[in-house]
C-alpha cells in the first residue's frame, strides 16, 4: 500500500512539473539569467511555482506534523541537530550550481528523462554518479573529519 500511494504522490508532483514548464530547462534558465531584466525577457514564473510549494508544504507540515506518528513508519524523523556543517554549506551550493548550469534539478531532471530528453539523461547519469561517488567519500576513514554521521537524522 505504501508504495502505491509513494507512486501517486510522485506522478502528481511530475504533472506538476510537466504543467507548470519546471521540466524544460530552457524555463529555468530563463528564471535564472537576471541579465534579462533590462530586455524584458526575464521568466517569473518559476518564483510563482515555488511559492505555491512553499505554501503546500507549510501546510502539510503544519497538519502532518500533529499527527501522533506517520502512516506508513513507526515514527517521524526529524533532524535534531542545528549546527552548521561543511556538508550543510557544500551541498546546498553543488546543487545551486549544478542548476546554474544543467537548469535541471533531480524532480524535473527525471520527469524531462521520460521525455527522453538526451540532456536529461546526461544530467541523471551525472546524478547517479554524483550520488555514488558522495556515499563512497562518506565511507572512507580517511575522510571521516570531512563529513557528517552516516545518517543526520539520527543525531
Amino acid at each position: 500500500m505504501a508504495v502505491l500511494v509513494q507512486f501517486a504522490i510522485g506522478l502528481i508532483f511530475g504533472l506538476g512539473l510537466v504543467a507548470s514548464g519546471m521540466s524544460d530547462p530552457a524555463k529555468v534558465l530563463n528564471f535564472l539569467d537576471l541579465g534579462a531584466i533590462p530586455a524584458g525577457t526575464w521568466d517569473a514564473s518559476l518564483a510563482f511555482v515555488m511559492a505555491g510549494a512553499v505554501a503546500v508544504t507549510f501546510l502539510g507540515f503544519s497538519r502532518v506534523l500533529k499527527l501522533a506518528r506517520p502512516f506508513f513508519a513507526e515514527r517521524f524523523h526529524i533532524p535534531t541537530r542545528r549546527d552548521i556543517d561543511p556538508r550543510i554549506v557544500a551541498g546546498p551550493a553543488i546543487f545551486g550550481v549544478g542548476w546554474g548550469l544543467a537548469g535541471f534539478c533531480p524532480g524535473p531532471a527525471l520527469t524531462a528523462f521520460g521525455y527522453g530528453s538526451t540532456s536529461a539523461f546526461i544530467f541523471v547519469a551525472a546524478m547517479c554518479a554524483g550520488m555514488v561517488l558522495a556515499r563512497f567519500v562518506a565511507q572512507r576513514p580517511s575522510l571521516t573529519r570531512l563529513v557528517a554521521p552516516a545518517d543526520p537524522l539520527e543525531t
